[in-house]
């Protein structure tokens, strides 16, 4: 009953040696990357205030379960155990789920979800409970589910970036698709070429791929937002703007609403 708490009881385990830093985390870098998922996250929720308020109080759930993707993804590789493998698995699905229940765009919709994104919702729902239940005697079933999942996200990405007619959109998307393919990168090579980089004494492409797929992650995120309100609400004019200084586009990425930017500048005077 236990043997999933115990440490180590995960059959998988990354190219960093363990408990080499730390007598008491397993894998201390790929641990210790996963703050970037805390760090940047109550970042964006302030960024996304007014996006929150006024369009969409749902984008606040995806930023407070890729929190949760961090706890998990830290507990994992701090125990290498079986539970904190689900939970780090587990809780990528839902953050897959989350997005396409809140930012499929409508014209993509099955019949049955008759143009209702409520009902939409619901059908997104349903198959990632019963997968979440089902991975818990059949592990194997969410590595399928997360998989397979990562191909319609690219694949809806890359349509919309080719109906957008906005520079600085294509761009960010350019750049997003750059950071994914060079995560995905890091992740095959330490799962398949761990020797080769135990040689050249860097067993940390794990702990790099946290951190690009974080980036890649959020700023699909922020894109795919965009398109939600272009789509559903034109007439707001939403705006993809950068946090520090918004002529600076490696910085953060975030939407506002330029019309609601309006009505509060109107109210406060």
């Amino acid at each position: 009953m236990w043997k999933p708490l115990e440490p180590g009881s995960s059959p998988v385990d990354w190219c960093e040696s363990n408990y080499n830093i730390s007598p008491s985390i397993a894998e201390f870098t790929n641990t210790l990357s996963n703050g970037i998922f805390l760090l940047l996250p109550p970042v964006l929720m302030h960024l996304f205030k007014d996006y929150g308020r006024f369009v969409n109080p749902g984008i606040h759930v995806i930023w407070v379960l890729l929190m949760v993707v961090g706890i998990s993804s830290a507990y994992f590789h701090a125990t290498l155990s079986l539970a904190g493998q689900l939970l780090d698995e587990l809780t990528i699905l839902w953050v897959y789920m989350a997005g396409f229940g809140m930012f499929l765009p409508r014209r993509y919709f099955p019949p049955l979800a008759r143009n209702n994104r409520k009902r939409f919702s619901v059908m997104v729902i349903i198959p990632t409970v019963i997968a979440t239940v089902l991975s818990t005697f059949y592990p194997a079933i969410n590595a399928f589910a997360l998989m397979i999942l990562g191909i319609p996200a690219v694949v809806f990405m890359v349509l919309e970036l080719k109906r957008t007619t906005s520079a600085r959109v294509y761009r960010l998307g350019v750049r997003c698709g750059a950071v994914w393919v060079l995560a995905v990168t890091c992740w095959l090579n330490d799962r398949l070429f761990c020797d080769t980089w135990l040689n050249w004494n860097f067993p940390y492409l794990h702990a790099l791929w946290h951190i690009l797929i974080f980036i890649a992650g959020y700023t699909a995120a922020v894109l795919f937002a965009y398109f939600s309100v272009k789509d559903e609400r034109p007439q707001t004019s939403p705006m993809l703007k950068y946090w520090p200084r918004d002529d600076f586009e490696l910085g953060i990425p975030y939407v506002t609403i330029k019309c609601y930017m309006k009505v509060d500048r109107n109210l406060s005077i």
